[in-house]
């Protein structure tokens, strides 16, 4: 077995752990700290894959930004066991469905898939580089990219507008 496979085990067992851990922790603070586990854990799984760009984002968006704003959310909410509502029975019936519903959804789909016969390629290749993105974005993409940035420009103008009144 090598480096790459005993990356890829410790990698999945870690965020099926961290996952499951999210579900079943009681503390809103906890299951967001194990949320931000199982994102570095799949970030792990973009390095594997040769995409690094995709870890980077993975890592900068979702554990960094997103997540310390679940953070603050909480925080800022208080959550206590007796001021939280009583769930409906009705409503915990209606959530067991739906997770039914998905679940089934999910098996469907997997059913058909080939998945024996498709390989990953791992360590090897140019597909994910942040080489290649930059070449595709500033080579053929160019018009479209300044067009963008000069409306993400005028939209920080406007914000600012209208934050000032």
């Amino acid at each position: 077995m090598g480096t790459t496979q005993i990356l890829f085990w410790f990698l999945s067992i870690l965020a099926l752990f961290s996952a499951i851990m999210v579900v079943v922790s009681k503390n809103p603070v906890h299951s967001v700290l194990w949320l931000i586990l199982v994102f570095f854990s799949i970030s792990g799984h973009y390095i594997l894959l040769n995409a690094q760009f995709l870890a980077i984002v993975n890592l900068i968006v979702y554990a960094g930004a997103i997540m310390v704003l679940f953070l603050f959310v909480i925080m800022l909410m208080n959550l206590n066991a007796d001021t939280e509502p009583q769930k409906n029975k009705w409503l915990k019936i209606a959530g067991v469905v739906a997770g039914g519903a998905l679940l089934l959804v999910l098996v469907a789909a997997l059913k058909d898939a080939d998945l024996k016969n498709q390989i990953a390629q791992t360590g090897q290749g140019e597909i994910g580089l942040i080489h290649n993105l930059g070449m595709a974005l500033f080579k053929d993409y160019v018009i479209p990219f300044e067009i963008t940035s000069v409306l993400f420009l005028s939209a920080m103008v406007g914000a600012v507008v209208i934050g000032k009144k």
